[in-house]
């Protein structure tokens, strides 16, 4: 029964945080169309793509919350990890996707409130962040260098 409760909770873990991590990825690169699009000139555009963000970010949340929870319980309920540095840098980099996904919620208010925070460009190189932290993790995960 262990087994295979450790099992599911690794699958669950795996596909809430990829699902999240597509949220991730997308989420910033509307953010880049946003940025282009003058609130103004181009109501319809503009009103659609922060529906979009909208409803995608409210998607997010619970995805982001089931693969904390599903990673919380395979740290602590399964002792995955306990201790090693592997796992404090993994667990670093979670902390800090977690402070991505609330910025872009604060990102996405400012849209909504038509105020311009940032440039396209800022949000070209702001929307590779996941993807950077990812191939941390995915790192830490399958390599286990300390």
């Amino acid at each position: 029964m262990g087994t295979n409760l450790y099992l599911w909770t690794k699958v669950l873990h795996i596909v809430m945080v990829t699902s999240w991590f597509a949220g991730l990825f997308y989420l910033p690169r509307i953010y880049v169309n946003l940025a282009q699009v003058d609130p103004k000139g181009s109501t319809a555009e503009y009103q659609r793509l922060v529906g979009m963000s909208q409803r995608l970010y409210r998607f997010m949340l619970p995805l982001a919350t089931l693969a904390v929870l599903t990673g919380l319980v395979l740290y602590v309920g399964f002792g995955i990890g306990m201790g090693a540095g592997w796992m404090h840098v993994k667990l670093a980099c979670v902390l800090l996707l977690i402070g991505y996904h609330h910025g872009c919620g604060r990102l996405l208010k400012k849209f909504a409130a038509e105020q311009r925070s940032h440039s396209e460009r800022w949000f070209r190189v702001f929307n590779e962040g996941p993807v950077i932290l990812l191939l941390i993790v995915v790192a830490m995960v399958i390599i286990k260098p300390f």
